[in-house]
């Protein structure tokens, strides 16, 4: 199998036939069991797992100083001040992390990926097949019985991997 740009940055699906790209297209579990142990995205799980943490312990720490009845002075508002300043620069990264994985990782982007690389697929057999029609006529080309059936043969195989992957 040509390796793709997919099939280079996704080394997951590099292995898998044409049959198993296809499920993987049209099983939506077979697909999770696929998108869910990438690098990528446990990546990205790790990284929403320790902004949780974080959320929790500013969290703890807001309701200690509400447990202890801390009055807001001059120093508990700089407490604040700080507090707040954490939550909005945690909150502006989980948007951006969110954005992120929208864009990046969602089980459409990857769909549209591996439709996209069909597309060198449908090129080749045509490519073949300019290669095989003489581009002026003349009446001897030289493509004899077992030639044409040759480049059939040929283009037949080309335009049903195509079609395979298509579906």
């Amino acid at each position: 199998m040509a390796a793709t740009p997919l099939m280079n940055e996704f080394h997951e699906v590099a292995h898998l036939t044409p049959e198993d790209l296809e499920d993987l297209l049209n099983d939506p579990a077979y697909f999770q069991s696929i998108f869910h142990p990438l690098p990528q995205v446990k990546k990205l799980h790790q990284a929403q797992a320790e902004l949780g943490m974080a959320n929790k312990a500013i969290a703890r720490a807001s309701l200690s100083l509400q447990v202890f009845g801390v009055m807001w002075s001059a120093n508990s508002e700089t407490i604040k001040h700080v507090v707040d300043s954490r939550m909005r620069h945690m909150n502006q990264y989980l948007m951006l992390l969110q954005q992120f994985e929208c864009s990046t990782f969602n089980p459409q982007f990857l769909l549209l990926r591996i439709r996209r690389a069909t597309t060198p697929q449908d090129d080749t057999p045509e490519v073949l097949a300019s290669s095989f029609v003489p581009s002026s006529p003349t009446p001897s080309t030289g493509n004899d019985a077992s030639d044409v059936d040759e480049f059939v043969r040929e283009f037949r195989e080309l335009r049903k991997v195509y079609h395979k992957r298509l579906m």
